[in-house]
């Protein structure tokens, strides 16, 4: 079931993946490229329009349809414009996942910067030192481990051979993360002893 078939029956995200929302600023981007379309580049009316609509996108539930009447009514007045209609095409398409608001209000991100980040520390640190060449199973094993390490789930992951046995350990509710890098340490140090 799509999200938008899930949006008309009323029913709410229940997962990561479903509250996923498109990223914010690629829809700001998209609904700029509308707007100068529309009124030029230079133009103060279309870069105070654009203001206000991105604002609204952003901080109001209901941003995606008030954007999408917004882009209606451009539609309308500049018919000819194919950009406009690709906007609105693309917000219509999208709409389901830019609730931003609500995402936001959660604490959830509405941008990828926080996977990009993790992107580069987990993965970009660990594979691409001078001279590495990784096979799959090779990278994925290595990538599974440091993952664990970061999220400091490592040592519960492990303590249960189910988990440890897997191809591809996850963690569940009942491996929450310890607290700092104090722990990883000291378990360190019980086991190999002191490092001086």
């Amino acid at each position: 079931m799509s999200g938008r078939q899930r949006e008309r029956r009323g029913e709410t995200p229940a997962t990561v993946e479903q509250i996923a929302s498109a990223m914010f600023f690629h829809a700001a981007e998209q609904l700029s490229g509308a707007l100068v379309a529309a009124y030029g580049e230079a133009d103060p009316v279309g870069r105070a329009r654009f203001e206000k609509l991105r604002h609204t996108l952003r901080h109001d539930r209901q941003g995606a349809a008030k954007v999408i009447r917004a882009l209606i009514h451009l539609r309308e007045r500049f018919p000819r414009r194919k950009k406009i209609a690709a906007v609105l095409g693309y917000f219509r398409e999208n709409r389901h996942r830019m609730n931003y608001a609500t995402v936001a209000a959660r604490g959830l991100p509405i941008g990828s910067g926080v996977v990009e980040a993790a992107c580069k520390t987990l993965v970009t640190q660990r594979m691409k030192r001078s001279g590495m060449r990784w096979r799959h199973d090779g990278g994925q094993a290595i990538l599974t481990l440091r993952g664990l390490i970061q999220s400091d789930r490592f040592d519960c992951c492990f303590a249960r051979p189910s988990c440890a046995m897997s191809r591809y350990p996850t963690t569940s509710s009942r491996c929450a993360p310890r607290h700092g890098r104090e722990r990883q340490d000291e378990s360190y140090t019980e086991t190999f002893g002191p490092t001086t």
